[in-house]
């Protein structure tokens, strides 16, 4: 389709670089294409992705962190997951990165001078498209579902704000077809209404998309461990059903899938996405994001709950985000990145297989 070649550019180059980060851009080109020359990788991404195959599920890179709040740095977590995923290019298509330009967020929040000066940086002259990430992703998704209402996107994040239009396009595309939930793991809520007047971002994505379901019960957040309210705030008053995280470590992997069972037929569930924060998990295996907490979720359980879920459900949606490979926090001793990033890259392939028809 055009249109994604203006709203798209090749994996790892939707981070803006002219120097810094330019050798981390060229290191995923080699792997990926066998040559570090941008025109040349990008010859050969638009060949892959001309007539991609709806057998493989697709990875789409969202590189923007603008809908962040605390620590940045998750608009490298796409090129930095792609470099440690263990899997040779058959097992999926990947369409490349938004195009990101870092201080924009969406196009709601701009004036129309504003929007028109950043059509001309992105596309060279004035039209219509749009120019913010999660303008362009929510664009590039509804129309990759209209073409390909069959494809299973894996969304690489970027903040958890890049979760809205992932999920909001995916839930336009399966409207009228199948009771459909969302499978929130987290640390957070993400159910505020709006952070200091702001509507989107990753604080606020989950309540947002909650207008878009049709019942508020078909979001269940597993993980929940930081929040300013307790549990039957969130239950009773917002309506979302949650498992926290000392109820799944006391549990256990498999007794917590039943109950993830047991809940989502109570309420007929036939189809899920799943949208993984990587702060669900405990910051000895992942401290590498914006808000590491601690009592958090441990990798092979959260691989038997999500491996189980494919006996009983159609899974075709997911995003793993807030990977913040580069940065370092205070009272943090400095993080084993490749640690990180090697457990983000296996929940990466973990969601991936149960993408895989």
């Amino acid at each position: 389709m055009k249109i994604l070649d203006q709203l798209l550019t090749l994996p790892g180059d939707g981070v803006y670089t002219i120097h810094t980060g330019k050798d981390k851009r060229e290191r995923l080109l080699k792997k990926y294409y066998q040559t570090s020359k941008i025109e040349d990788a990008r010859l050969k991404w638009l060949e892959s992705i001309k007539n991609p195959s709806t057998k493989v599920p697709w990875i789409l890179g969202i590189p923007s962190d603008n809908g962040g709040g605390i620590h940045r740095g998750a608009n490298w977590g796409p090129l930095a997951i792609r470099e440690h995923i263990h899997l040779s290019q058959n097992h999926f298509v990947d369409l490349g990165d938004v195009k990101v330009i870092p201080h924009l967020l969406h196009d709601k929040y701009l004036n129309e001078k504003t929007i028109t000066d950043c059509q001309k940086a992105l596309y060279g002259k004035k039209n219509k498209l749009p120019v913010s990430p999660l303008s362009i992703s929510e664009k590039v998704l509804d129309e990759l579902y209209r073409k390909y209402p069959d494809s299973r996107i894996l969304g690489l994040g970027g903040d958890h704000s890049v979760s809205y239009p992932l999920v909001r396009s995916w839930l336009k595309s399966r409207k009228n077809l199948r009771n459909v939930a969302i499978l929130h793991f987290d640390a957070h809520t993400d159910l505020l209404e709006k952070r200091l007047g702001i509507d989107l971002c990753f604080g606020t994505w989950a309540y947002q998309i909650l207008e878009d379901l049709s019942s508020r019960k078909h979001l269940l957040q597993v993980g929940i461990r930081s929040s300013g309210k307790n549990r039957k705030y969130w239950q009773n008053e917002i309506g979302v059903e949650q498992f926290w995280a000392n109820d799944v470590v006391n549990w256990g992997p498999e007794k917590t899938y039943q109950k993830i069972l047991r809940y989502f037929k109570k309420i007929n569930i036939e189809e899920i996405y799943i949208s993984f924060d990587i702060d669900a998990l405990d910051i000895k295996y992942a401290s590498a994001t914006g808000t590491p907490e601690t009592g958090g979720l441990i990798p092979p359980d959260c691989a038997v709950i999500i491996g189980l879920l494919k006996n009983n459900f159609i899974i075709s949606g997911a995003d793993l985000v807030e990977v913040a490979p580069y940065v370092l926090q205070e009272n943090v001793k400095l993080w084993d990145h490749e640690s990180s990033l090697t457990v983000a890259a296996q929940i990466a392939q973990l969601l991936l297989s149960v993408l895989t028809k």
